[in-house]
């Protein structure tokens, strides 16, 4: 699904940000990214995103080197792929419902399936009770599931979350954890960056460590070894 092949990021003031990394993603997988701050792990997100290119090597979404794409097809591209970040970013004049729905509206959906999906995704994250609550009326565990059940509305193939548990309690970071393995159950395919040991070493699953932009290990029942 995804691949990355010798891939080698260098920024503008000469740091190195990527050097050689290759590794693959199939559908269906949930991988946890770690790594002290510095070490690529937001880089890496940003290129799946084509918001960073490579300086050499190359990124293949299947089988297609998304570098090379047109705009349109880019934008098609990141239809595809739904993003959960650490500061929620929601708008703050629309309730839980209309920030799903305003999503939904942009890609094109139509007024049925956005009054039969928002409900759906507001339930799947445990906030039926929430539909009409503002952002400043919520809890930080609640605004993000709010945020997670708006990048998971238009039905990614993948789920991107960059240190979504960074701004949460451990009650509210087990909750969200809980939610992301529900989601990947149900087939689409994470990919989590965390500064947690505890989130990593529950979840059991696949882990990538970075350590000065060079992937070091990659361990399929992982733990936090850094």
């Amino acid at each position: 699904m995804i691949f990355f092949d010798k891939v080698t990021k260098l920024y503008n003031d000469n740091s190195l940000a990527l050097d050689q990394v290759t590794f693959a993603v199939e559908q269906g997988d949930f991988v946890s990214i770690v790594g002290h701050s510095g070490a690529g792990k937001t880089t890496l997100l940003k290129m799946i995103l084509v918001e960073e290119r490579p300086t050499s090597g190359a990124v293949y979404f299947n089988s297609t080197d998304i570098q090379t794409l047109s705009r349109r097809h880019l934008h098609r591209l990141r239809r595809k792929i739904g993003s959960v970040f650490q500061d929620f970013r929601l708008l703050p004049n629309k309730t839980a419902y209309e920030n799903i729905a305003f999503t939904m509206e942009a890609a094109g959906r139509t007024d049925k399936d956005i009054a039969s999906d928002v409900p759906h995704v507001l339930e799947l994250v445990g906030l039926a009770d929430k539909f009409w609550s503002f952002p400043y009326q919520l809890s930080a565990g609640e605004k993000q599931r709010v945020a997670i059940a708006r990048s998971i509305v238009n039905q990614p193939d993948i789920l991107i979350a960059d240190e979504p548990t960074g701004n949460l309690d451990p009650i509210n970071t087990f909750e969200v954890i809980q939610i992301f393995k529900k989601i990947n159950d149900i087939g689409t395919t994470v990919i989590l960056t965390t500064h947690n040991k505890g989130v990593i070493d529950a979840l059991g699953r696949r882990v990538i460590t970075m350590d000065g932009g060079r992937l070091i290990r990659d361990d399929k029942q992982g733990t936090y070894v850094l």
